[in-house]
């Protein structure tokens, strides 16, 4: 797909790449509900729309400007995905879906807060890089219809393991389904000496590996 991405919007990266794969897995009925959780330019969303017959795609985000891209997006391909902008699951509360996708801010970050502006806010998320997905942990399973999957995306270094118990402790079948190793980006790189004081990688590290945990509301 050719896509709008402008300066401030999150751009399609390996974590999409992977993520895209895992979506390409999933069996969808026609007319499915699919929610994209932190859009960005609105790749994933539009993946949806094409993968499953008739999918009524929701897309989420917090900024502005990734909501103005997302739809740009859409409209080019031709696509009815809807985008809203907002908190995380705030925009869609009370609703189900068969499918939630999701590629959260997952690098921890040395101030430890969460930014409130700009394009830092699609990946610092705290000290361990959890604070994020911690939330997603428990706001998504009330979206999930019954045999409804959860596909979540998120680097090694934030412990997938530790996203697998903590869906199924909110009564989800859950296990990672995908990984890869990846050279590190920029703001990995820009980080490498306070990750390796923190012993989060190793002294001549410079890839990490991503994953993807699959969750599912068994029926």
């Amino acid at each position: 797909m050719v896509l709008l991405k402008p300066p401030g919007v999150y751009a399609p990266q390996h974590d999409t790449s992977l993520l895209t794969k895992a979506l390409s897995r999933e069996r969808l009925r026609p007319g499915a509900r699919v929610l994209d959780i932190g859009t960005g330019t609105g790749a994933l969303a539009l993946a949806a729309a094409r993968h499953a017959t008739g999918a009524r795609v929701t897309a989420v985000d917090a900024s502005r400007r990734a909501v103005l891209t997302a739809r740009l997006n859409a409209a080019l391909a031709g696509l009815p995905v809807r985008v809203r902008r907002g908190d995380l699951c705030a925009p869609v509360a009370g609703r189900t879906f068969d499918l939630v996708l999701a590629n959260p801010p997952y690098v921890p970050s040395p101030d430890g807060a969460l930014p409130r502006s700009g394009l830092r806010r699609a990946w610092d998320a705290g000290g361990d890089g959890r604070e994020v997905l911690d939330r997603l942990c428990v706001s998504v399973p009330p979206l999930l219809r019954p045999g409804g999957v959860a596909l979540i995306v998120h680097s090694g270094l934030c412990d997938p393991e530790l996203t697998v118990k903590m869906l199924e402790k909110e009564r989800l079948s859950a296990e990672v389904t995908e990984r890869r190793t990846v050279p590190f980006g920029p703001v990995m790189r820009a980080r490498a000496a306070w990750l390796r004081q923190r012993g989060l990688i190793g002294p001549e590290q410079s890839t990490e590996e991503l994953a993807v945990v699959r969750a599912e509301r068994v029926a």
